[in-house]
């Protein structure tokens, strides 16, 4: 089920991911994306999340890009809360492509613990989406281990097999470009063939990058930068995600079947600055 190659020689596309409240104005938005580009919004929860997620999910459809909401299994209540949230989004903001995760929160809300709960009750059918990506974690995750994780997305893969659902897997951000690659070509390995989106922290200070890495949970992040031999001290002009991006192209271009198909940036330093670096680099 691999998406097609990329073309050699050719930069990763891109999608990018923004708090709800964070999406700027029509005007604003369109000169910042290209249209066709998905963009991801978080579920963070709050007294107006449902309201924030669908007013933004109409400023992205309105310019002619792809709103993916999340969809935080433990943070619904119920399957009414459900029903009407994928309602409103699907009828009002045309929203048929989402992105479903488990929620990072220790109590779940209601009957929905995990990202297969959410799968396993057809809803999406019902509001006719058929475009779902699930969360991957190729530096591990501080929740779960990974033989856990591993057999999570073996359940997804099945699902999608006996629905017919498209489905993508978008990773958490990293900083080991070789663990990255590795991990997703171990996956098609053991038939769990499943595009791969891989996640990228956009261009940000190092003590925002390291802030978001450390409240993410992402592998060592300190250390993979002194291992990298650059000090801290020559990153304080920023941090900018190229030598991690070209290493995974490179190693795309002389993969038979390479199972990474498109990049998924974090803009930890500012929509504009991961939206111009995208362009420069032609991934846009």
């Amino acid at each position: 089920m691999f998406a097609p190659e990329p073309v050699i020689g050719r930069p990763l596309p891109a999608s990018i991911e923004i708090l709800p409240r964070q999406v700027p104005a029509n005007d604003h938005l369109a000169v910042l994306l290209p249209a066709g580009t998905r963009v991801y919004m978080a579920d963070i929860g709050g007294p107006n999340s449902e309201v924030e997620m669908l007013q933004a999910a109409r400023r992205v459809k309105d310019i002619g890009c792809i709103p993916v909401p999340h969809l935080a299994a433990r943070r619904i209540a119920n399957q009414r809360a459900l029903e009407r949230r994928l309602g409103q989004l699907a009828e009002h903001a045309g929203v048929d492509d989402v992105l479903v995760v488990g929620g990072g929160v220790a109590t779940p809300m209601g009957p929905y613990a995990s990202a297969m709960d959410i799968l396993d009750t057809g809803i999406f059918d019902r509001f006719g989406i058929k475009d779902i990506a699930v969360a991957g974690h190729p530096e591990g995750s501080l929740d779960f281990a990974e033989t856990f994780a591993i057999d999570a997305l073996r359940q997804k893969k099945d699902f999608a097999d006996r629905s017919g659902a498209r489905l993508r897997i978008v990773t958490q951000f990293g900083f080991d470009p070789m663990r990255a690659v590795t991990w997703a070509e171990a996956l098609a390995k053991i038939g769990i063939d499943t595009p791969v989106h891989i996640g990228v922290a956009g261009p940000a200070t190092v003590s925002t990058l390291l802030k978001y890495a450390r409240l993410c949970g992402v592998g060592n992040s300190l250390s993979m930068f002194r291992r990298s031999g650059v000090s801290l001290l020559s990153l304080t002009t920023g941090y900018v995600p190229e030598a991690f991006v070209t290493t995974i192209e490179e190693q795309l271009s002389i993969s038979a079947r390479p199972a990474i198909v498109q990049m998924h940036v974090f803009p930890f330093g500012g929509l504009e600055r991961s939206t111009s670096w995208l362009r420069q680099r032609g991934s846009w």
